[in-house]
């Protein structure tokens, strides 16, 4: 990130400007900061300022945290991108892509959830044991009840 002094302070973004432009609280934007997951800079008086760049940061945290991203996947994807300059659209296409898989997967657990989910509610069983639903991927059932692994 650019120092401060590079940056005229007319360029820079208060907590409040930047949780009213962004619609995030301001104590959400300070979580984010312990979080590494923006920066910010201050003034002679102590106060947080944060570059314009900051706001598409917030704007794709948020837009993360909606689709169920965990918090240290967006830390991580925040953190590949450049700290020297604002990100280019390359950039942000780079840190999309990581995502890109796991969305996908997640968009065709949910397809077959909801074309399934009539059936599994209609059918009034919820057997733990049989239901592909509740017991996706259980290879121990066969096994009995009660812990089978060491």
């Amino acid at each position: 990130m650019p120092s401060s002094d590079s940056i005229t302070p007319d360029k820079l973004l208060s907590v409040g400007q930047l949780a009213a432009r962004s619609g995030v609280a301001v104590t959400a934007l300070h979580f984010y900061e312990t979080k590494g997951l923006i920066q910010s800079t201050r003034n002679a008086g102590n106060q947080r300022r944060y570059r314009r760049a900051m706001l598409r940061r917030v704007a794709v945290i948020k837009m993360a945290q909606r689709l169920g991203i965990p918090l240290a996947e967006i830390a991580a994807a925040l953190a590949a991108l450049p700290s020297d300059h604002t990100p280019t659209a390359e950039d942000w296409q780079r840190l999309s892509a990581c995502w890109r898989d796991d969305l996908s997967r997640r968009i065709d657990e949910m397809v077959r959830l909801r074309d399934q989910l009539d059936g599994c509610i209609g059918c009034g069983c919820m057997s733990l044991k049989e239901c592909p639903l509740r017991n996706r991927q259980d290879h121990l059932a066969d096994a009995g009840p009660g812990p089978h692994l060491p």
